[in-house]
This record gives C-alpha cells, structure tokens and sequence, in this order.
C-alpha cells in the first residue's frame, strides 16, 4: 500500500496511534476517554501515548506492575478495532472496565459484576466466527478479579453478560417516540430466567476475539442501573477501575508463581 492508506501491518496501528513499545501486556478497556483520568490517577506514575478518535491510550504502573490503559468507546465494532491493534503491538490480556445495568434482584447500584462469560447479542464477534461459539472470560482473570475485589472490600457479583449493540432497543427500551423493537418487551425477563447476571456493550466481543487470537481476558463493571428496582445512579466507576488495576498487578505476581512451578495455567495448588 502507498500514501496514507491503512495498512495492518503497520508498525504504528492505524486507529490506536500506537507501536510495539507504547504498551504493557495487560491493557484496560473503558468505553469513555475521560474514564482514563479516573483509572490513571490511582496508579503509581503514568504516561500518555497516544489519542486518537476515541482511543486514548497511557501507560504507567500500579502497585509496581506494567499497566495500559486505552478508550475504546461505545459497542463492540469500535471495542474489536483497539484490541485487534492492542495486541498487534504486544498486548496479552485485556480487561474491560465498564458500567452495565444489572437484571437479577439482589444486586445493587455501585456493586461490581465480574463477567464469567457472555451472550454474543452484539453482532461484531460473529464477523469473526460462528454464533455458538461461547464468549469466555478467562479463568486467571476472573480469579485475578475476585480476588481484588475481596481484598479491596467491594460487593461484587460473578455471572454471564449480556452484550448488545444497541442501548436502547437492543437492552429491551422503547426507542424515539416510544419505538418498540420485536421482541425488546421480553427480552429482560428472558434474560433473568437464564439467570444472566447484567447487559453492556462490549464484553463478548472483547472475550470472543481474545480467546481466538490466544489471549486472556475478562470485564469487571459498576452497576450504574437495576433493571428490576428502576434504581439508577452513576455509582462505583472508581470501584471497577481499582479492581482491575490490582488484578493485573495480581496477574504479573500469578505469571511469576507459574513461572517458579514450572505451570502454564493458574490452578488453586498455587498460592500469591
């Protein structure tokens, strides 16, 4: 290719602004730009690399480990875009960072919710793959999370996700002028009986691309909405941006153990 055109081979990427170099192996993935100032400023020291469209990207440390941090915004075709690039310069584990509407009684505004695995409602993961192909989080990341939740203290909640593409027909609202999408008015209570836990936008697609490409991932969000109490509040994004950054100082030291024993996979016989 010549002149300006895109080129995947690129050693800058073309979206993200970013070389091999400019990132940590572990990246977190907020929707929102400004959400970086909110995860970066619990960090040790930081730096920003690049910003470009809605990807903002920086790199520091928490807590002495390696961490990225890049804005995908909102859905999944943009969210597929940063971590196709992410790990084209040397990204291996992505945790999505989010907020999410919770559909199960019991789980509050502010509660965290630790995705274990998701219902592919988005339709940029099936560009890559067949529709049964189950979206997974992977199992050091979700113990990585639980295990800063835990000792963070924060109430938190383990279960699948729904992600959809749309916000308001696709997560079951009436669209402009009360718009009612084929079966939005069923959709939660469908949901509820498969006891999925929250809907979101983003968290099977980042699962799905990260389990074909051999990565690891997983996504913590704060309930900013209960679906089942109408309770709405933008509460606890601090909470999910402190859980992920100490899970992945958690995973370096989890990498290292596994190193020691001679182990490619995290198993409950390790300790950290």
């Amino acid at each position: 290719m010549t002149g300006d055109a895109e080129d995947p081979n690129d050693e800058v990427q073309y979206h993200v602004e970013l070389a091999p170099g400019d990132t940590a192996g572990p990246v977190l993935l907020p929707g929102n730009p400004e959400r970086v100032d909110v995860i970066t400023d619990l960090w040790d020291d930081f730096e920003e690399q690049a910003y470009h469209r809605e990807y903002r990207t920086a790199t520091g440390t928490y807590d002495g480990a390696p961490i990225t941090v890049t804005s995908t915004g909102i859905g999944s075709p943009s969210t597929a875009i940063a971590v196709e690039e992410l790990a084209r310069v040397g990204a291996d584990t992505f945790i999505r960072v989010g907020s999410c509407g919770a559909i199960q009684p019991g789980m509050d505004v502010g509660d965290l919710v630790i995705t274990s695995g998701a219902v592919r409602q988005e339709g940029t993961s099936h560009e890559y793959v067949r529709g049964d192909y189950p979206a997974v989080a992977s199992h050091e990341v979700v113990s990585a999370l639980v295990a800063a939740a835990e000792r963070l203290d924060y109430d938190y909640h383990v279960g699948l996700t729904m992600s959809a593409d749309a916000f308001y027909a696709g997560q079951g609202r009436e669209g402009f002028e009360g718009f009612v999408a084929a079966g939005s008015e069923t959709l939660v209570d469908e949901l509820q009986e498969a006891n999925v836990a929250n809907i979101e936008m983003e968290a099977s697609a980042i699962l799905t691309l990260a389990n074909l490409y051999g990565l690891r991932a997983g996504a913590v969000c704060s309930v900013f909405a209960n679906r089942v109490t109408g309770e709405f509040q933008t509460e606890g994004e601090s909470k999910a941006s402190e859980t992920a950054s100490l899970a992945v100082s958690l995973l370096a030291r989890m990498d290292e153990v596994k190193r020691e024993a001679g182990v490619n996979e995290w198993h409950a016989g390790l300790s950290i």
